[in-house]
């Protein structure tokens, strides 16, 4: 084989990896957009009816009642409307819309945002809530908070907030999503040293029926795990905040990694019938949008 003939052969070949890489589930990511100009984003939500996105921005430390935390309203074109649409917050985190309520965990608040008046219409207040983190709605209303720190997850249902499950068996939940009867969680991992951890977390599943807590696959660590969100086949996209990683777990909790950014991959959005993701860039004070093929 001549050296030029070799040459095009691996060319060739690396290519076909490459391309197999990219195409690998099915989960190929195109980047679209990106929208600077946040300050310190954590979580993003798609709100169907009005078809905007709204961005919590933490701006300054995600534990201190600074009063500098805000909200904004971005086109899924990637355009900003109002970069500070509600303020009035001290670091916002989670966010989850039910009812024409936009929901938003303030460190030891769940506000209540009406979405048609842009107003903050209630707080509901945890005396010893020491890190509320994301938020997620039920079917029926429900909304689901989670404490980080306390191994907690609360609940407000009918006007009434309180703590729905405390387990160290949750190992410092963060992200939620509700899929059917249970609540999934990903897991951070215990923390031993602030937020750092000597295991990472994995992905649970908690039964909305008597709250037992179930390892989704077989526990092997997968990292510091934030957002969660659910796609059509009933896979999940999960980020990694520490690694700066996004996952596509199966509902088996076989894990693959489709892509590898900067630290601070915060709590995302997915937008199945648009074929969209869009990341929380924390620490780069930025949202960003792909396109999922």
């Amino acid at each position: 084989m001549s050296k030029k003939v070799l040459k095009k052969f691996f060319i060739l070949l690396f290519m076909s990896l490459l391309t197999t890489t990219v195409m690998a589930g099915g989960n190929g990511l195109e980047k679209l957009w990106e929208v600077d100009g946040l300050n310190n984003p954590e979580s993003v939500v798609y709100d169907p009816v009005n078809e905007v996105l709204y961005v919590s921005n933490v701006n300054g430390a995600p534990n201190e009642k600074d009063g500098n935390g805000f909200i904004s309203k971005i086109s899924l074109a990637g355009e900003t409307i109002d970069n500070q649409w509600i303020t009035g917050l001290d670091a916002p985190k989670g966010l989850a819309i039910a009812n024409n309520k936009l929901y938003t965990a303030d460190i030891d608040t769940l506000v209540e945002i009406d979405i048609p008046s842009s107003t903050i219409s209630n707080r509901y207040t945890v005396d010893d809530a020491k890190f509320l983190n994301d938020v997620a709605a039920g079917q029926h209303g429900q909304i689901f908070v989670s404490d980080m720190v306390m191994n907690r997850i609360h609940s407000l249902d009918r006007g009434e907030f309180s703590i729905w499950l405390e387990s160290p068996g949750l190992l410092n939940p963060n992200g939620l999503y509700v899929r059917g009867n249970n609540l999934i969680v990903g897991a951070w991992g215990v923390m031993t040293d602030g937020f750092n951890t000597e295991i990472p977390g994995h992905m649970l599943r908690v039964s909305l029926a008597d709250k037992s807590i179930h390892t989704i696959g077989d526990g092997s660590p997968v990292g510091n795990l934030d957002g969660v969100e659910e796609d059509k086949d009933g896979s999940f996209y999960v980020t990694d905040w520490m690694a700066g990683k996004l996952f596509h777990i199966s509902p088996a909790g076989q894990t693959e990694l489709l892509l590898t950014l900067e630290q601070g991959m915060a709590d995302l959005a997915l937008l199945p019938d648009k074929g969209l993701i869009l990341l929380p860039m924390m620490m780069n004070n930025k949202l960003l949008a792909y396109r999922i093929y």
